[in-house]
């Protein structure tokens, strides 16, 4: 893979045109889908303000008529936000963070040896 790219690098006259080509579609590819996503989600939002206005002019209430083209500015909903992270950040303990390891000795026992599993050669006769 190396060599390749060093030849590619020292010989600038081995790209084809079926290699810029190839980097051609796949570049247009990736921006296209890019593209569609940002389509996607902000018409996404319009759709949904939409269905609510629709939902609210059939039921006839003037208030909700009214309210069913605004929308929440940011920075009303970095503020709720925040609020709501500091409101169940205080229903915690505040805890030190310290760590304690203390090594414990366990007891020797011959279940856990491995040592017992190899042949023992003592009784071993040829």
């Amino acid at each position: 893979m190396i060599s390749t790219i060093q030849y590619l690098l020292d010989n600038l006259s081995a790209i084809q045109s079926h290699h810029l080509i190839f980097a051609a579609t796949g570049y247009s590819a990736v921006f296209l889908t890019f593209f569609l996503l940002a389509l996607l989600f902000s018409v996404i939002p319009k759709i949904l303000f939409w269905n609510v206005r629709r939902t609210f002019d059939n039921e006839g209430d003037d208030a909700k008529k009214a309210l069913a083209g605004n929308t929440i500015p940011g920075e009303v909903s970095a503020a709720i936000g925040m609020a709501i992270s500091l409101y169940l950040d205080e229903l915690h303990d505040q805890e030190t963070a310290i760590l304690t390891i203390r090594k414990v000795r366990k007891s020797y026992s011959p279940w856990n040896s491995k040592i017992y599993n190899v042949i023992n050669f003592k009784g071993f006769q040829r």
